[in-house]
């Protein structure tokens, strides 16, 4: 039987995810306010922001979880390459460089049989 507080959990995980994410944006935006776009600054918080998108991406490829772990390496990179190699030859656009190897994924998995 629920009791009649049965929404006390979601209300407090609700303000607590709110106070450690929303909090830190505002605080964020309020000093990125003040910082000029060819700042120092800036091309330091994006080189970082950037490594780390890099970073999980190769922990993906190199080291899956779930399906993906029973794919190739081989395929995992190479998908990748192409997709990069696609990205670059579409100037740069960001759908082109998601949907290509995702599709060379999903076609060489197909045809190995997974």
């Amino acid at each position: 039987m629920m009791t009649e507080q049965w929404w006390a959990p979601y209300l407090f995980i609700a303000i607590a995810g709110w106070l450690a994410t929303d909090l830190w944006r505002w605080l964020g935006v309020l000093a990125g306010n003040r910082l000029k776009e060819d700042s120092e600054a800036l091309y330091w918080v994006r080189a970082v922001a950037t490594a780390l998108v890099m970073a999980v991406t190769a922990k993906l490829i190199v080291f899956p979880t779930g399906t993906l772990e029973a794919s190739p390496l081989w395929l995992r990179i190479g998908a990748a390459a192409l997709g990069f190699t696609a990205f670059l030859a579409a100037g740069q656009r960001v759908i082109v460089g998601v949907a290509v190897p995702i599709a060379l994924l999903a076609a060489g998995l197909f045809v190995l049989g997974f």
